[in-house]
């Protein structure tokens, strides 16, 4: 089974929360096949801007939102 994982980012509104300032400017690194992958490229991304506080990137694991035991939407049977 694939575990892809996303790693997206952006400046929040105060470094306490995780709320964005401005949805529309989040940035998104990637989608990686494997957590050592996606590990790597948020490592880089959070390097690249540790000298703003307000930033912060994350690791998303899209395969824990899917439920194989489920039936699929509509959507999904279009493809």
């Amino acid at each position: 089974m694939q575990r892809l994982h996303l790693v997206f980012g952006g400046e929040l509104v105060t470094p306490e929360k995780n709320v964005f300032k401005d949805v529309d400017n989040i940035h998104i690194v990637g989608i990686y096949p494997d957590y050592d992958t996606a590990y790597d490229a948020w490592k880089a991304e959070a390097h690249r801007t540790v000298d703003n506080a307000h930033m912060r990137y994350y690791i998303a694991h899209l395969h824990r939102l899917r439920d194989e035991e489920a039936a699929a939407s509509s959507t999904e049977e279009l493809g």
